[in-house]
């Protein structure tokens, strides 16, 4: 399933995984039975209509200190209105308004949150802190899992209405402890405020000490890097994505995220009942197959975020991407062997190993990708085109979820189990791309990539190491290696 298109801490993570277990629940009889991969399809796609349509709205959340803290906490209003909507939904239209209403205020959290987190974290910690934030995804995934085990069971309307309650809770949650975040430094700066964005580094960076190396070094790239009249002071200002050759490559990597990191075979997680019962589980055991599937997700997606300050970005997403393809290649295979075998003399053994490959799958997708989805773009964006940069990465990730949403159900209805083997063959154009085109950039600072992205050839100039020197004055000296 895809892990970068809603909220990963919020409310939206806990839905979505709602509407992907009630592929499996026959009591939803007020709605029209919300069941099945074309229904799934018309639902799912109610939010991410109105999440590509809030992305071209993001920018200016980031304009001001007020109202970024203002529609940052009034979005997640929305999203609890939006959770009212549907959960009292007699009407199948009603449950579409609400998954509506629920896009339309994810959108300004997914490309707020992971720019918030990347621009706080200390250099050295950039990695594990932005990508544990993805990971939350796996803190709505499990539990909604688990509550729509528990509340199957239940012989009334609540069986599907208390799951899509609950999801409030994580809003509830954002809303009472957002007033109480600091403000990023690098916005204080752009914004004027220096002597206030010198004191967040002191504190959060130099554990008090403003003599502190990594102080110092990041105060100077703040001072040569960040701009008072940039384009994050016009709203309507995009040009700063594509005008010079480096902001070409820093959007490069952005799209680059934006579609590879929801069209690698991840999107057969929003089919995933289909694909269990394809190979012959009922559907109890695909409630549970569920639930494991987002145990063992997040294992993988632990691991990764354990490791981002260490593994080059580059090397995971080469050989995660073609790890993926032959994962999926054994679970097509097994999947066609399945189909081919007659009806008395299905082996179990054959579907299980399937399964055992799709899940395997999800755990090196979660590895490579969950981590970084968040995390890659925004250190690629320089700080006056961060917000709209991430706006754009959002409307990819709209579209191309509308892609699988769309494509999916049609394309397991008409080929089945070959649609696996059209992502085969693509996480393979995938790493290839990879290889050529991604700029490595663990271990920099966000300013240090400039001079990266800045270079004749990024891709190569972003191999080569830098080691940072500290005189005995406290001065910081960059050296080229």
């Amino acid at each position: 399933m895809s892990h970068s298109d809603v909220e990963k801490a919020s409310a939206h993570d806990h839905e979505q995984v709602v509407i992907g277990d009630h592929l499996v629940l026959e009591k939803v009889k007020d709605i029209n039975a919300v069941k099945g991969a074309k229904e799934v399809k018309a639902v799912n796609n109610a939010a991410f209509a109105a999440a590509v349509k809030q992305s071209n709205l993001s920018p200016w959340s980031k304009d001001s200190l007020f109202l970024f803290w203002c529609m940052f906490v009034a979005f997640l209003w929305i999203i609890c209105i939006g959770t009212a909507i549907i959960a009292s939904s007699n009407h199948r239209n009603q449950f579409i308004a609400g998954r509506f209403i629920l896009g339309f205020g994810v959108s300004i959290l997914t490309t707020s949150a992971p720019s918030y987190c990347v621009e706080i974290c200390p250099p050295q910690w950039r990695g594990r802190m932005t990508g544990f934030y993805n990971c939350g995804w796996f803190g709505g995934s499990i539990p909604a899992a688990g509550i729509t085990l528990g509340c199957a069971k239940i012989n009334s309307d609540l069986s599907w209405r208390l799951p899509l309650i609950f999801q409030a809770a994580p809003s509830l949650v954002v809303i009472l402890a957002v007033w109480f975040l600091p403000e990023s430094p690098r916005w204080l700066m752009a914004a004027g405020r220096d002597e206030d964005a010198r004191a967040f580094l002191v504190r959060f960076h130099g554990s008090g000490n403003p003599n502190d190396p990594v102080v110092e070094l990041e105060w100077v790239e703040f001072k040569e890097g960040i701009s008072l009249d940039g384009a994050d002071k016009r709203w309507w200002d995009y040009s700063e994505l594509f005008n010079t050759s480096s902001a070409r490559w820093r959007s490069l990597q952005v799209l680059l995220m934006g579609v590879f990191g929801q069209f690698s075979g991840n999107g057969l997680g929003y089919f995933n009942t289909e694909i269990y019962r394809a190979v012959g589980y009922d559907d109890d055991m695909v409630f549970n197959l569920n639930l494991v599937n987002s145990f063992t997700s997040a294992i993988g997606a632990g691991f990764g975020v354990a490791l981002a300050d260490k593994m080059p970005r580059r090397k995971v997403l080469v050989w995660g991407t073609f790890v993926c393809a032959f994962m999926l290649a054994g679970n097509g295979g097994l999947s066609a062997r399945w189909a081919h075998l007659p009806e008395d003399a299905k082996n179990l053994n054959v579907g299980r190993g399937a399964v055992a490959f799709f899940f395997f799958f999800n755990i090196i997708y979660s590895f490579a990708y969950t981590p970084l989805q968040a995390l890659y773009p925004v250190e690629c964006l320089q700080t006056t085109t961060r917000a709209k940069g991430m706006a754009m990465y959002a409307v990819v990730v709209g579209a191309i979820s509308f892609i699988n949403l769309y494509a999916g159900p049609i394309a397991l209805e008409n080929i089945k189990y070959n649609y696996i083997f059209i992502f085969v063959g693509w996480d393979i154009v995938e790493s290839i791309l990879w290889y050529f085109l991604a700029v490595e950039t663990v271990g920099r600072t966000l300013e240090e990539l400039e001079d990266i992205f800045s270079a004749r050839n990024p891709v190569a100039a972003s191999k080569q190491r830098r080691t940072v020197a500290v005189r005995d004055d406290g001065g910081v000296v960059l050296v080229d290696q």
